[in-house]
């Protein structure tokens, strides 16, 4: 049985990895947020200590590593986007492997330097990256993987995810702290996209702002015109006042249906990386980069490859 410290408890990911801890026989023994709205933890770990100052948190931590029968072997990080690279590096330094939610961290240089912290401390970082088990997800690999090596897919990816005037006001609506919408809620696409049809060739940006974003991606087996947007005025006729969510993958006509399966990934993720197949900085490095230069890329006109919202709202 491994013991675990949470960093980032109250956060809205935090219960996935809480349960997944408990589901496969580990225990929590510590959690740390500065928010204290963590009632949940009542129904899976209420024997853990929790902490609302980082600097109490790291020395009981400390403490606990004095003896084996107490110290940590795993600090899972699920705190805003912009201090996972500090609390991943001080799990590390704590001597326990760190699991951390996407996007890992924003820039390849902060990759490199988590790189020389394992070779510093010894220790691992993993990057859940779920849909990489969702079944949907691996049978369209399969069938990526079968088709002729000269064919590339037509995908137009559209992910509508309608948020209120609350999120401009907290971390995610920072772009200091989130990192945009592109990187915060496109970067599982992304790594998806990349799974699936393999390294990215070129890409442009056709649309950015602080509440959506669309481009055109080309990988190796599919060109992507991607639309990513937090604003409910960007749903369909037909959804809006029905849904809140609006998500299509169409794939050369064929919608990808994956709408199911996400409940337990989260607990498939952490078995494989508990069994030694977890996903480390190696795999996480694609999509970081094209998240990274996503951001720092200028705008192209929107032509023929840009998605179809983009298009229908040009002059």
């Amino acid at each position: 049985m491994s013991k675990f410290a949470l960093i980032g408890a109250a956060g809205y990911i935090a219960p996935r990895h809480m349960r997944a801890i408990k589901d496969l026989g580990h225990e929590l023994a510590v959690a740390f947020d500065v928010n204290d709205s963590v009632g949940i933890i009542d129904s899976i770990a209420p024997q853990a200590e929790f902490f609302t100052e980082f600097e109490r948190f790291y020395e009981h931590a400390q403490v606990l590593r004095r003896d084996p029968s107490t110290a940590l072997d795993v600090v899972s990080v699920c705190s805003p986007n912009h201090l996972h690279h500090p609390h991943i590096a001080a799990g590390l330094r704590l001597g326990c492997d760190a699991i951390c939610e996407k996007p890992l961290v924003p820039t390849v240089a902060l990759l490199d330097e988590l790189a020389r912290i394992e070779g510093e401390t010894g220790r691992r970082v993993f990057n859940i990256l779920q849909l990489r088990h969702h079944e949907a997800i691996l049978a369209l690999r399969h069938k990526v993987q079968q088709a002729p090596a000269d064919r590339k897919f037509d995908v137009e990816l559209t992910y509508i995810t309608s948020r209120g005037k609350w999120y401009h006001e907290s971390w995610k609506g920072d772009p200091r702290k989130s990192f945009g919408v592109a990187t915060n809620i496109g970067v599982h696409f992304f790594d998806m996209l990349h799974f699936i049809f393999g390294s990215l060739q070129h890409s442009q940006v056709h649309l950015r702002n602080e509440s959506k974003a669309a481009g055109y991606l080309e990988y190796e087996r599919a060109r992507v015109r991607w639309f990513l947007s937090i604003d409910a005025g960007d749903l369909p006729p037909e959804v809006q006042g029905k849904k809140t969510t609006f998500r299509s993958i169409d794939i050369s006509g064929e919608q990808l249906e994956f709408s199911e399966g996400f409940t337990d990934l989260h607990t498939v993720s952490y078995r494989e990386i508990l069994q030694g197949r977890g996903y480390g900085l190696a795999d996480a490095r694609h999509c970081v980069e094209t998240v990274e230069a996503l951001r720092q890329m200028g705008l192209t006109a929107p032509g023929a490859d840009a998605h179809p919202f983009v298009r229908a709202a040009q002059p």
